[in-house]
């Protein structure tokens, strides 16, 4: 086996995804506790107090209580090198969350057990199933009083269109949570609730008809565990790998992160079983991880990770080959060559300078402003990545400057956190001075405000805009699009890449025109613009 084989079959690289105050983040810590890159959940080994996540890192994240950027973190367990994103939850922040999804093989679904399936986690899973991503589900939180497990399990398979395949399940839940009992391998684990460091009193069991079963949870419970698992054996298929890593099913866990129950068992399992690094769709072919040529794209770009360096790094997903340190690559939307000084591994906003990377892993890139996001890096191949879109805003704004006197950083804040994708910026036709922010929910407004002033130390107000549905639009016919810019130019904007924008103030509206103008051609996602083959 060859060392580039040998390096891409280490790598394990996963989303965490979830419905907000699902317990994503700390699940996150925990998965980062068992894997050793942490000793104390909420602090980095080098010896931070415990106060603050480690991957909810920028201040306004602190003060929110709630994740609004991916953040990207490695370590090793069990002979795997984990790259871990945790992504946001908020609807407002999806754009983040689907551009984290491109560059992963798997992820990692947790569902709230009190909630059940909620909202935004039919709609990641929805795309995860576009995108043949595998997924493994753990069911949080245990510890309180919440939905039956089998009825998590029905509702689970019924509302995400996917097979469940339960492979740890609950001993009690509440006040009467003792453990989990991993089907696989017939054992069960009991923990000690409260715990923050990692647990060293594991009791295992083997066989469920051992009397020490009723020594430890309690008549009832045994035999509720004992019922409960033949029901199961009788109703569910035994778990299948490939049905996994096809997308098919998903294995599911149970636990408390919050209390570090059955954290280690889902973590076992997925370093055992989750894919290594898989095959990339471009636009001019499928890119295979093993092949020798270096290829990879940027799914991120995040300025002032580092409030007192003011930096600004690009996030590149390695898709095939060897990513080495201070190399000349070719930038391949500028056609120039870039050379790559001082890449670095992220554990959230702390780095280390990197040499070399493979298949699969993250590695950031410091950037002078040269990268947008779902740019490409190759050997000299010209490549470009798919599943990297834009999505329509459903909100828009005249964005001012409300002190004249800092009009340098108001123009550099806004052009940086625009490339970062914190919003999208559009000008108007004629009226390139007038400047429109696109965004997806509110809350992004208030970030660019809260990131303007305490990043660059410059302020902004908006204007309101009569619109609540944008389209990219195209057309074969250029006359036919021209003709319809111009007569629809009050709801026309322009996009950093040129292409045109139709805003409608209601759906009706929309499609109104749609109907009335055949030639003309409607996207919801800058990606569905590059295809020309997709329909609206």
């Amino acid at each position: 086996m060859t060392e580039l084989n040998r390096q891409m079959r280490r790598r394990l690289t996963f989303a965490i995804i979830s419905h907000p105050d699902s317990g994503k983040t700390t699940i996150t810590e925990k998965l980062l506790l068992f894997g050793g890159a942490i000793h104390i959940a909420g602090a980095v080994k080098s010896g931070k107090k415990v106060k603050d996540s480690v991957s909810d890192f920028m201040e306004i994240e602190k003060e929110r209580g709630i994740s609004i950027s991916t953040s990207v973190m490695g370590f090793e367990y069990n002979g795997r090198k984990v790259n871990l994103l945790d992504t946001p939850g908020h609807a407002d922040f999806s754009e983040d969350t689907y551009r984290g999804l491109s560059a992963v093989d798997s992820a990692l679904l947790v569902i709230d057990s009190v909630k059940g399936v909620e909202d935004r986690t039919r709609k990641l899973c929805e795309v995860c199933r576009m995108r043949h991503t595998p997924i493994a589900t753990f069911m949080n939180k245990l510890d309180r009083e919440g939905k039956d497990p089998m009825e998590l399990l029905d509702e689970t398979e019924r509302e995400l269109a996917i097979g469940v395949r339960p492979v740890t399940w609950p001993v009690g839940q509440g006040r009467a949570f003792k453990g989990v009992y991993n089907l696989v391998e017939r054992k069960l684990l009991l923990f000690n609730a409260g715990q923050v460091e990692r647990p060293v009193d594991i009791i295992t069991i083997d066989d469920l008809e051992d009397p020490l079963l009723e020594e430890k949870v309690g008549q009832s419970l045994a035999k509720k565990l004992r019922d409960d698992v033949d029901l199961i054996s009788g109703v569910y298929p035994p778990f299948d790998a490939d049905e996994y890593l096809s997308g098919k099913a998903t294995p599911v866990f149970f636990g408390s992160a919050l209390n570090n129950f059955g954290v280690r068992e889902l973590l076992d399992t997925l370093t055992s079983l989750a894919p290594h690094p898989t095959p990339k769709l471009s636009g001019e072919r499928i890119v295979r991880p093993e092949e020798e040529k270096f290829t990879g794209f940027i799914f991120k770009i995040h300025a002032n990770m580092n409030p007192k360096h003011r930096d600004r790094v690009a996030f590149l997903r390695v898709c095939s080959g060897k990513f080495e340190r201070n190399a000349t690559y070719y930038h391949v939307r500028s056609g120039k060559p870039f050379r790559t000084a001082n890449p670095t591994a992220f554990m959230a906003q702390d780095s280390e300078i990197v040499n070399e990377a493979w298949p699969g892993d993250i590695v950031g890139i410091h950037d002078t402003g040269v990268f947008k996001i779902g740019d490409t890096l190759t050997e000299g191949e010209t490549i470009n990545f798919k599943g990297i879109p834009s999505f329509a805003p459903q909100i828009f704004r005249y964005i001012v400057n409300a002190d004249p006197l800092k009009e340098k950083q108001y123009h550099k804040g806004l052009n940086q956190l625009a490339e970062e994708g914190v919003v999208q910026i559009f000008s108007k036709p004629n009226q390139a001075n007038l400047r429109v922010l696109g965004v997806v929910g509110q809350l992004q407004l208030e970030v660019l405000q809260y990131r303007m002033e305490h990043e660059y130390n410059a302020r902004c107000n908006y204007r309101a805009i009569d619109a609540i549905i944008a389209h990219w639009i195209m057309s074969d016919d250029l006359k036919a699009l021209k003709d319809f810019v111009e007569d629809q130019s009050r709801k026309i904007l322009i996009d950093i890449r040129g292409t045109h924008i139709f805003m409608s103030d209601s759906p009706w509206a929309f499609e109104r025109v749609k109907a009335t103008n055949p030639l003309i051609r409607f996207y919801s996602t800058s990606e569905m613009v590059e295809d020309r083959d997709a329909s609206a």
